[in-house]
């Protein structure tokens, strides 16, 4: 004769297994009477069933919330942006992204350098930037000076 295990023989582990408890089965039963459900009201009556995330008409949680409008992007870029008329007065001949962080004129967390359009230049610089507005460009130009896109 074989040992083999059938499926008659399988039982669950000693106490993983518990009785249900019977409600409404009298009073020393432990859940005898209401039958946990209370005295009164919506949740004593049969059929009772509520909406999810109903809270006894209380607000609930997800409308307390503030809505979040929009979107972030997850990888943007901080540009340093300086205006044409601001070029002179920073008394550079090269104006690039690295020598602003080392002269302190721009936020050591910039990712890349942007010159716009706004005022007038009459010294010539050379400028390395990974942007240029092309009104920029023609006055860096204009005055003797050079752009670089990085």
């Amino acid at each position: 004769m074989t040992n083999t295990i059938t499926l008659e023989d399988l039982r669950p582990a000693e106490g993983s297994t518990h009785k249900i408890k019977r409600v409404g089965r009298g009073r020393s039963s432990g859940r005898g009477k209401t039958s946990c459900r209370g005295h009164n009201g919506e949740g004593q009556r049969s059929g009772q069933s509520s909406k999810r995330g109903f809270e006894g008409g209380q607000m609930p949680g997800y409308r307390q919330m503030p809505k979040l409008k929009g979107f972030k992007i997850i990888n943007k870029l901080n540009y340093a942006e300086i205006n044409v008329g601001r070029l002179e007065q920073l008394g550079m001949e090269e104006i690039s992204l690295d020598a602003l962080k080392s002269a302190k004129k721009a936020h050591p967390s910039a990712d890349g350098l942007r010159i716009l359009g706004n005022g007038e230049i009459s010294k010539a610089v050379t400028v390395k930037a990974n942007y240029v507005t092309p009104s920029a460009k023609e006055k860096i130009e204009k005055a003797g000076g050079k752009v670089e896109l990085v």
